[in-house]
């Protein structure tokens, strides 16, 4: 690891950036590099500019992959590098198109819930419509974020690493009752369908992954029932 990159790693930490944000413009920073076969520290505003130009032009990205780059590059050269920039014009930031989403109707979202087999990922898939989860969100739900008796469920550490509050319909609690009692989940509510060995060589539940999910309900005061 060249100590630019391991300078950038710590300053993403220190500021307490997500570990995807890390990842994400650490691997941008690295195609930076490679695409001219320099170390970044030996490259300025034009050849940024080029660069901008050819993830535009040639590689033809999306608006949002450029401005994974751009925030990534800016995060480099302001931060980790200390240039005394105008950012806005050195690395410009594309304008992102606003577009309105696909919004399915109710008689919609009930036909693809029922035609999703796996008992498991639709209680999943149903949370997360229902209470306006992200999957990575739903997935981490532990059983004292489930609030029956204000009707709330708790997020911990959602997007941004904030927690917030949402609301807990009566009818997603029936669902999260019934796939309580039919798994009896202990440490995770959407449990990992396989067991994992961990460092000790015992046998322990995590957290299930994106097409599966987990969550559990460890405080019997709280719980679902």
């Amino acid at each position: 690891m060249t100590p630019l990159r391991q300078r950038m790693l710590e300053d993403m930490q220190v500021r307490n950036l997500a570990l995807n944000t890390q990842t994400s413009y650490a691997q941008q920073v690295s195609l930076f590099a490679r695409h001219f076969n320099k170390s970044p520290e030996l490259l300025g505003p034009e050849d940024i500019r080029s660069y901008q130009v050819y993830l535009t032009n040639e590689k033809k990205l999306a608006t949002g992959s450029i401005l994974i780059a751009v925030s990534a590059l800016r995060f480099l050269y302001n931060v980790s590098l200390k240039k005394d920039w105008d950012f806005d014009d050195v690395i410009p930031a594309p304008k992102k198109p606003q577009k309105l989403p696909v919004v399915l109707s109710p008689e919609e979202v009930l036909l693809f819930l029922g035609c999703v087999g796996n008992t498991k990922q639709r209680a999943i898939l149903t949370t997360c419509y229902a209470a306006g989860l992200r999957i990575s969100e739903a997935l981490h739900l532990k059983p004292t974020d489930i609030d029956r008796q204000r009707m709330v469920i708790r997020v911990e550490q959602g997007k941004g690493q904030k927690d917030r509050y949402v609301m807990l319909s009566s009818k997603l609690l029936e669902i999260l009752q019934n796939w309580w009692r039919l798994t009896r989940p202990e440490q995770w509510l959407f449990r990992a369908m396989s067991l994992v060995a961990t460092s000790a060589g015992k046998l322990s539940g995590r957290p299930s992954k994106r097409d599966t999910g987990s969550a559990a309900f460890a405080n019997p005061s709280r719980r679902i029932p």
